[in-house]
């Protein structure tokens, strides 16, 4: 049997911790990691004490992009990058020179998130479809992005 690769071995624990995410569109996970050490992780769910979409629906608002292109999000939960950001955050534990496994590249908020925490390379399963703006802040914040797989997560009601 041959040995998994750093980088195959920690997006198989994301897709492990995606697997407690509470909103069926997405499901995504996410492990922090520092000197191949598990730092922190996050799943797509609701701040804690409130609704899941997985219980209640989702809270769907649309979004219109600047080429007109309508897209419907589902505001309910925090990313999973968020909520492993977050439960650094309250553990105290810092994120500089870290590592960011997630399922696909992250949005341009949590790109803000992670450019302001000090991680500097992100590895992503698949690509997002609306990450332009991500490759472009990470380019001029020096962070390292890796993107596994040639090919865009979809989910439904994209």
């Amino acid at each position: 049997m041959e040995r998994h690769s750093w980088d195959e071995y920690f997006l198989e624990l994301m897709a492990t911790v995606a697997s407690r995410a509470t909103c069926d569109r997405g499901r995504s996970g996410c492990v922090i990691v520092r000197d191949r050490r598990i730092i922190s992780t996050g799943y797509v769910g609701s701040p804690p004490g409130l609704d899941h979409c997985d219980d209640v629906g989702h809270l769907m608002k649309e979004v219109i992009d600047e080429d007109g292109t309508v897209r419907n999000h589902c505001v309910r939960t925090i990313h999973a990058e968020q909520n492993a950001i977050c439960q650094a955050a309250r553990l105290g534990i810092p994120l500089e020179g870290a590592t960011l496994y997630c399922k696909m590249e992250p949005c341009r908020v949590c790109a803000m998130l992670i450019i302001s925490c000090g991680i500097t390379k992100v590895v992503a399963q698949k690509k997002y479809h609306a990450a332009q703006e991500t490759r472009e802040m990470f380019g001029q914040a020096g962070i390292e992005l890796v993107v596994i797989e040639d090919e865009t997560e979809s989910y439904s009601n994209q």
